[in-house]
């Protein structure tokens, strides 16, 4: 998913999505402890892409106030 994308997600939308990101990512870094994956670079990808929908939530709650 791209910024435009994540952009264009209406807020209930995108929180969900958050939610599934998070845990989705949480089941890989388990994963990986036990068995290395065959991209550790996905580990980032996740992490970084998590950040990006909490960083327009965050520019959302601030446009409300």
């Amino acid at each position: 998913m791209k910024k435009e994308e994540i952009k264009e997600l209406g807020t209930k939308e995108l929180k969900e999505r958050l939610e599934v990101a998070q845990k989705e990512y949480h089941q890989t870094l388990i994963n990986h402890s036990i068995s290395p994956l065959d991209n550790p670079a996905k580990i980032t990808q996740d992490r970084r892409m998590i950040a990006r929908m909490k960083t327009e939530l965050r520019k959302r709650e601030l446009n409300e106030k």
